[in-house]
């Protein structure tokens, strides 16, 4: 039986990776108190368990397939981030990903000499300790174009893979606990109290504990104006002020058997029913409670009403907080904002929070009033499955050329940085470009993140099924030394970017820490951080540093090599 499955999986290789991917996915489920190895470290393992026992023979060509759309996809979604990191205030978040990324380079480097590691497993040092996974295949190009025999060259390709699953357990959990435990007592803060001063700053209101968000944060309904009542005789403009600070709209008024379009300077009068929209605690707490008569009037609530997400890219709104946008000649009568999307994560919606080029903001009301509001914002995401093929296929060979081509000084090297550097500076500028002329490389966010689990996930497990049979002699080789070694390596840039960030750079403590997880390129971080404090504002650093920290981590696989090759 076992030698009929060993010869099935070496007939067919192409089924011993996705049997690798399914058993790396279960094995990064698995979580202990919360930590989790997660899918692509769980692939790599589950490669290499497979690679000892069965020999399975692996296309070269489907590894760089899979890694450079990968590298591609990565690049497109953290493309508008990254651009924007290099101006205004960002530029601060840019300097603190890239103190982070440098010492941790520095750091490898160091540990790799003085425990005279090669280079493969150098490159897995760095991968793991700074958590940064797709720095082995960045890695890997490198060594294979290294004029060494074939056969060193795998051995050398092998001990990446062993390291970084090696070092990638503590580097995980050494972020996450430093992110939420050992970063604040350094810091000496309470980190509920500090989270809650960031939300008081940037004006975010917290909900109360114990109440569950409202399902439907903004509401249409009907009242009928009471004779010698405040409205009883007032405009419809007067009606919309006298509720200070707060976005409330007349959309309709039936006046007998009529149906009124509601005019600023339209008077209202007793008897009237007067459709109202705004947030459903302002609708029920204080209109209704005012004492107003609510009535049911279909004819007059059925207004078509639209939720649309829309990509903010107008330099009008860019930049600007959403107190500053509020108060402006932009803000759309009867529109309000649900929900504010950056990176693929919630951000809170207060008034000081600053809107960014390439943040997906929701906005509902009237359909009318909602597109006219997301013209003024950006382009309408309409949902649709057309990729840009022709963008994405010669963005990457485009990529790939400029990487074999482009060649970085570093002393008395010359660094050619390779077809994956290349290409994934070529899914950056494509992203950004995107994010500026939404009709150009269209890729729906769907597919971007297919290719980014898939493209990774299968990469890493051919690459541990490639290591499998060199596994415990490289494993021998490592000992102790390596692992601590990354300790050291996941340590050094945590402790430069907290006392740099604080006290040079002057971030505000949990910001920071959310920071010093995007740099680090550790989601769970940012998470342990948000769960720790009870506030989600620890993600508005994570955004300010991630796509600088994926860019340049990345890149690092290909420096490592060629510094110590």
């Amino acid at each position: 039986m076992a030698q009929t499955l060993i010869g099935f999986l070496t007939k067919y290789p192409e089924l011993a990776v996705f049997l690798v991917i399914g058993f790396g996915y279960l094995i990064g489920s698995v979580k202990v108190r919360g930590f989790g190895l997660g899918p692509v470290t769980g692939s790599l393992l589950a490669g290499m368990l497979l690679g000892y026992m069965v020999e399975i023979p692996v296309s070269s060509t489907a590894k760089s397939l899979l890694f450079l759309l990968f590298l591609f996809a990565i690049g497109y979604s953290v493309g508008p981030k990254f651009f924007k990191a290099m101006k205004g205030d960002g530029l601060r978040w840019a300097l603190l990903a890239t103190l982070m990324s440098v010492s941790g380079l520095v750091a490898a480097y160091v540990v790799a000499r003085v425990l005279k590691l090669d280079v493969g497993m150098a490159a897995g040092l760095l991968s793991g300790a700074l958590t940064e996974s797709p720095a082995i295949g960045t890695a890997v190009e490198a060594i294979n174009a290294l004029p060494l025999p074939e056969a060193e060259r795998a051995v050398l390709v092998a001990h990446v893979a062993v390291a970084d699953a090696l070092c990638y357990v503590f580097g995980a959990l050494g972020v996450i606990l430093f992110c939420s435990v050992v970063g604040p007592r350094l810091l000496g803060i309470d980190l509920r109290a500090a989270a809650e001063a960031a939300e008081k700053a940037i004006g975010y209101e917290r909900e109360k504990p114990g109440v569950a968000s409202a399902w439907r944060p903004f509401e249409l309904r009907a009242y009928r104006i009471r004779s010698g009542g405040r409205a009883d005789g007032s405009t419809v403009e007067a009606i919309e002020k006298l509720i200070p600070d707060k976005r409330v709209f007349v959309e309709r008024v039936r006046r007998g058997d009529e149906i009124l379009s509601a005019a600023p300077e339209l008077n209202l009068a007793a008897g009237d029913v007067v459709v109202i929209s705004g947030p459903r605690d302002v609708l029920a707490e204080i209109v209704g409670g005012s004492g107003a008569e609510e009535v049911d009037d279909r004819e007059a609530l059925d207004i078509p009403m639209a939720s649309y997400d829309v990509l903010v890219n107008s330099r009008d709104v860019v930049g600007r907080t959403l107190r500053e946008i509020a108060d402006s000649d932009l803000a759309v009568r009867s529109v309000f904002l649900r929900a504010i999307v950056r990176g693929g994560q919630d951000v809170p919606v207060a008034p000081g929070v600053v809107v960014e080029r390439g943040d997906v903001v929701r906005l509902t009301g009237p359909e009318p009033a909602v597109v006219r509001a997301a013209e003024a914002v950006g382009e309408t995401l309409y949902p649709s499955d057309q990729t840009d093929f022709v963008t994405l296929s010669l963005g990457i060979v485009t990529g790939a050329i400029i990487g074999v081509l482009l060649v970085v000084p570093i002393g008395a090297m010359r660094i050619a940085m390779g077809t994956s550097v290349g290409t994934l500076l070529a899914g950056l500028v494509t992203g950004y470009l995107h994010s500026v002329r939404p009709r150009f490389g269209r890729i729906p966010e769907g597919a971007v993140q297919f290719m980014i689990s898939i493209g990774l996930a299968a990469f890493v497990a051919m690459i541990g099924l490639s290591a499998g049979p060199h596994f415990v002699d490289a494993l021998r080789k490592a000992g102790v030394g390596l692992f601590f070694g990354g300790i050291v390596v996941t340590s050094v840039p945590l402790l430069v970017g907290l006392y740099a960030g604080r006290y040079l750079l002057k971030l505000d403590p949990v910001l920071l820490l959310g920071g010093i997880a995007g740099a680090q390129t550790m989601t769970a971080g940012m998470a342990a951080v948000q769960e720790r404090s009870g506030s989600p504002v620890a993600v508005l650093g994570y955004s300010g540093t991630v796509a600088i920290g994926h860019i340049l981590l990345t890149t690092w696989g290909t420096v490592i090599v060629k510094l110590l090759s």
